[in-house]
């Protein structure tokens, strides 16, 4: 304990840090008294449980910390950014001019940025429309339908910018990714009512014990998701002796750090999102036959054995595909070759190369079913009777953002602490993806 509130004091002690500290519980709640306003012509009170029986609705409210069920300004949130982000890096691979763009520098940077944001435009002003129309009941709207569509649109779209203004000044004056922080913002602020509301029920069912369990297999499940997301197998690299000037500098011995979970959350959002294409279509055809009625039962039920199965194949392959789609092995092996670094006991080049790719085999199958675990956890705390807002914490989405925002976010802390000569946050020494001797993929 005494530990803990000297590294406090010693956090509070940096005027840079204690202002990047102030700086992010701000905008923090500038970003969740947003999150209550509501839409002008809306009345809240015969809005019903717009996310009721729709998985990826509950996850978008559950990513927008509640702003999506409210029908609040911000109720698209963050997420138009990280669609428009992701579809931007894609172009990168398939079009010419962003590949060109991406090796730019600084100005190629800005203007990737640029278009960024006016692609979240149109991104924002397509699914606000359809979120409007499809969720926002006709009884709820207290104006003409035509002015309230089109002026909503527009403030939705606002909402989502001003998100994105937001992230972009926490990262510059906060602590911590933005962007992310503000989604783990909006994950964390339903965690309280989900914990309450799982042990009052626990409680009036005389259940305890069972929520001490919970709590118990929540926090095995928090070490296990950490654990995942700080693997890495660590290639060892050589460097030559290089002549600096007049003087010789020996060889150094540095570590390439390939993590086990590369891809990250990404496979667990683009499985999510297919997911619905079978329940959504089988529901085309559902009145002409039993079969297409019961496809649309089953995918329906995120806890049913069926979903799961296919939600973690499709986790597994987007996982390797992703890892393909990231990771070049040829331009490390060129890039470790112009640095004069070599694998012992490899040769340089194509050698290094397929060497390289032959460990990103290896270690990404075994992370894709550790993540595909992960992503399934949720429906079985459901299956064991936990509430459906509280098992979201058991593992997918919500638990890898929260798990890799929270490190980063300690990383950053402590490089403040390491760099006015604190001993750091941890009293075994530094966090273990800040270790020396690790060159960057």
């Amino acid at each position: 304990m005494n530990k803990f509130i000297s590294t406090l004091k010693n956090i509070w002690s940096i005027e840079e840090l204690r202002n990047r500290i102030l700086n992010t519980i701000m905008i923090i709640v500038i970003f969740r008294v947003g999150s209550f306003i509501v839409l002008p012509g809306v009345n809240p009170d015969a809005l019903q449980d717009l996310t009721a029986g729709n998985g990826l609705l509950g996850l978008l409210d559950t990513l927008v910390g509640g702003a999506f069920s409210n029908a609040s300004i911000m109720a698209l949130g963050i997420m138009p950014y990280i669609s428009a982000s992701i579809a931007i890096q894609l172009m990168g691979l398939a079009l010419p001019y962003f590949a060109k763009l991406q090796k730019e520098g600084e100005s190629g940077r800005k203007k990737i940025n640029q278009i960024t944001r006016w692609l979240t435009i149109a991104v924002t002003a397509m699914q606000g429309f359809t979120y409007l129309k499809s969720t926002i009941p006709t009884e709820a709207i207290t104006v003409n339908q035509g002015l309230f569509y089109f002026s909503s649109v527009i403030m939705l779209v606002a909402g989502t910018m001003m998100c994105v203004w937001l992230g972009e000044r926490m990262t510059e004056k906060g602590v911590g990714n933005g962007i992310s922080m503000i989604i783990m913002i909006g994950i964390i602020s339903r965690l309280p009512a989900g914990l309450v509301q799982e042990f009052s029920a626990r409680a009036n069912g005389g259940q305890i014990l069972f929520f001490i369990i919970e709590m118990i297999v929540l926090f095995l499940v928090v070490v296990f998701a950490v654990a995942i997301t700080q693997a890495v197998r660590r290639v060892p690299v050589q460097y030559a002796k290089q002549i600096v000037g007049n003087k010789m500098v020996s060889g150094q011995r540095q570590y390439l750090p390939l993590k086990v979970n590369i891809s990250g959350v990404m496979p667990i959002i683009f499985g999510q999102a297919l997911m619905f294409v079978p329940a959504a279509l089988a529901s085309v055809f559902a009145d002409t036959s039993d079969f297409w009625a019961n496809i649309q039962t089953v995918f329906s039920d995120f806890t049913s054995w069926q979903y799961n199965a296919l939600y973690a194949f499709l986790i597994i392959a987007f996982t390797f595909f992703y890892t393909a789609i990231t990771i070049n092995p040829n331009q490390m092996a060129d890039d470790m070759k112009r640095g004069g670094g070599f694998i012992p006991g490899v040769k340089p080049g194509v050698n290094t190369s397929n060497y390289i790719a032959a460990i990103l085999d290896r270690i990404t199958l075994p992370g894709a079913i550790l993540l595909a675990s992960i992503a399934i956890f949720p429906a079985i705390a459901s299956m064991f009777g936990v509430s459906n807002v509280f098992a979201q914490f058991f593992g997918g989405t919500s638990l890898l953002i929260l798990v890799g925002v929270v490190l980063d976010t300690l990383q950053q802390i402590e490089s403040y602490l390491l760099m006015k000569r604190y001993e750091g946050l941890m009293e075994s020494g530094r966090l273990q993806s800040r270790g020396t001797g690790v060159i960057s993929q």
